[in-house]
């Protein structure tokens, strides 16, 4: 067997590394100018500025573009484990606009990890804090892993 001392054995440490191996493949978040703010085992806060190009007719941030920004924290989050994980499901609620101009952020946290489902709780709110979506995930882990390898180490 090989050993590859590559991926970190410490939880945050591996949450990171797969955070920046995510994002080197992540073309949709990086064309949305999302940002990686903060990740650890089960967590993630990922930004994201409200360009022109991203508001409907009613001038405020397109739902779609909220969900995105949501759906990314979540995927950040539910994958720190390095295990590759997807959504089975998820809702959204709005509950105030995204403007233009503004920094919206988007902070995954997990409440229930069992077996190969999970279930994380997003809090998307505006630069001044206030809550503008709240989005619940449930997850479902398939099989491989983000930074492969680790499997074999552990074998």
């Amino acid at each position: 067997m090989t050993e590859r001392h590559d991926i970190p054995t410490d939880p945050q440490a591996l949450a990171e590394a797969v955070a920046a191996a995510m994002w080197s493949r992540d073309r949709a978040a990086q064309a949305l100018g999302m940002r990686i703010e903060a990740v650890g085992p089960g967590t993630a806060t990922l930004s994201m500025r409200v360009r022109s190009d991203m508001v409907n007719g009613h001038h405020i941030c397109h739902g779609g573009l909220i969900f995105s920004l949501a759906d990314t924290a979540f995927a950040y989050a539910c994958n720190a484990y390095n295990r590759n994980t997807v959504a089975s499901g998820c809702n959204i609620d709005f509950v105030a606009p995204g403007k233009e101009g503004d920094t919206l952020t988007a902070e995954a946290i997990e409440r229930s990890a069992s077996g190969r489902t999970g279930v994380y709780d997003i809090t998307v709110r505006d630069s001044a804090g206030r809550t503008v979506a709240l989005f619940r995930g449930k997850s479902y882990r398939i099989a491989g892993e983000v930074i492969a390898g680790l499997d074999a180490e552990q074998a």
